[in-house]
């Protein structure tokens, strides 16, 4: 067999034609593609008004989403601050502490100033969690000290006073005050109820002043009181408050919204902070409330 010496580098001359060729076409191809634009125009317009109305409900859509996330935050006594409410309001852990350990000794938080003294929490804290603070209106309002004048009419023992629930008419016009107008009123309410379960229900009667009732108090007492069950203020709404005779819906609202401010009362002589609440209706809450 012949043996081939040609070498691989030889072309012919048909095939140098067909080499240059190719050569000169993806030249051309690429010149084309790197000079013509192919980009084709969009017909979507970015600035228009329709399309920016829509990114806008969008964008709004967004946030609310965000902001239905986060937990919602009431107003509240600062006195009553909860773990749970600090971690929503970023109170570090140890002001939580500072407080815990100011309200143990038996004080109270009476501004948000006084909050920031005993927590030591930054101003720029302070000012975010503020509009948040609900003090009691007896804080940013003081009640004014009521001035009683000194009885004339004498008291007499407690063993010689006469039964309220027993007591006549006759007996009860000998009172400086009274009269048989009043004295007859005070037997018909005390008829309409079934009996006095304290003294205090006299306020219940209509026309009679705290100073004629309490010149009452000097010759009669409850002896055979009329037992009921009685309201817990801890639990009972305002609307069950409203129920007791006197006392209007609005001062009821105060009394439990004092309670919540609270969370709980240990004794109802607290409630004598609350602006609008007379030592005489506070006596007639007495005889329907309890604090457990």
């Amino acid at each position: 067999m012949k043996k081939l010496n040609t070498s691989h580098l030889y072309f012919t001359r048909s095939e140098r034609d067909g080499i240059l060729f190719l050569v000169l076409l993806i030249l051309s191809l690429g010149g084309v593609y790197y000079l013509v634009d192919f980009s084709q125009p969009s017909n979507l317009d970015t600035n228009s008004s329709g399309l920016l109305k829509l990114q806008r409900e969008l964008d709004s859509i967004r946030t609310i989403q965000l902001e239905s996330k986060q937990p919602k935050i009431y107003s509240f006594n600062p006195n009553f601050l909860t773990d749970y409410r600090a971690y929503t309001l970023g109170i570090p852990a140890d002001a939580v502490d500072k407080l815990t350990a100011f309200r143990a000794k038996n004080k109270w938080l009476n501004s948000a100033r006084q909050f920031q003294e005993v927590t030591g929490i930054s101003d720029s804290l302070l000012q975010a969690i503020e509009p948040y603070f609900k003090f009691p209106e007896w804080v940013n309002r003081p009640k004014p000290k009521t001035r009683f004048s000194k009885p004339k009419y004498v008291e007499i023992s407690a063993e010689k006073k006469i039964d309220l629930n027993v007591a006549t008419a006759e007996m009860l016009e000998r009172v400086p005050g009274i009269g048989k107008t009043y004295s007859k009123r005070i037997v018909s309410y005390r008829e309409k109820i079934g009996g006095f379960a304290a003294i205090e229900q006299l306020f219940e009667v209509w026309g009679l002043r705290s100073e004629v009732i309490e010149k009452v108090s000097y010759q009669f007492a409850v002896k055979t009181p009329v037992h009921f069950e009685k309201m817990n203020v801890n639990t009972a709404s305002a609307s069950d408050i409203a129920t007791i005779n006197g006392i209007s819906f609005e001062l009821a609202k105060k009394i439990w919204e004092f309670r919540v401010l609270r969370e709980r009362l240990d004794s109802l002589d607290e409630l004598d902070k609350i602006e609008g609440l007379s030592p005489q209706k506070l006596a007639r809450i007495k005889v329907y409330l309890l604090a457990e």
